[in-house]
């Protein structure tokens, strides 16, 4: 079992989680089903993942949670591109975001790689 906080990877998805909270914050009212729910559970989800997979003995099992960690990468990064075209983002605040999730991204998949050899 690894300490999973003093992972990298997880204290970048710890910040985008952060990050996607207070942005969903500001969305309106009607929006709390839809893509604000789905965009905390989806940023919650990377960190989550990340942090089940660490208490996992086999690096198999560990790897499927990351696989899961980056999927919900690229589910956030597809509402944000949604968010940010319905203009519920700002186009700053939303590239800011986005480029932590692609950064978080590929620190996932080189961890992955890692865990394969």
């Amino acid at each position: 079992m690894k300490n999973f906080k003093n992972l990298k990877v997880w204290e970048k998805g710890f910040q985008i989680a952060i990050s996607t909270y207070k942005i969903t914050k500001k969305f309106s009212t009607e929006e709390k089903y839809g893509l604000t729910s789905q965009m905390n559970r989806a940023s919650i989800s990377i960190t989550s993942n990340i942090a089940e997979g660490s208490s996992r003995r086999s690096e198999k099992d560990y790897f499927r949670f990351l696989e899961i960690a980056l999927g919900s990468c690229f589910e956030l990064e597809s509402q944000l591109l949604i968010s940010t075209e319905l203009e519920f983002i700002e186009r700053e605040q939303a590239n800011s975001l986005l480029q932590n999730i692609d950064e978080e991204q590929k620190m996932l998949i080189a961890f992955m790689k890692k865990l394969n050899n």
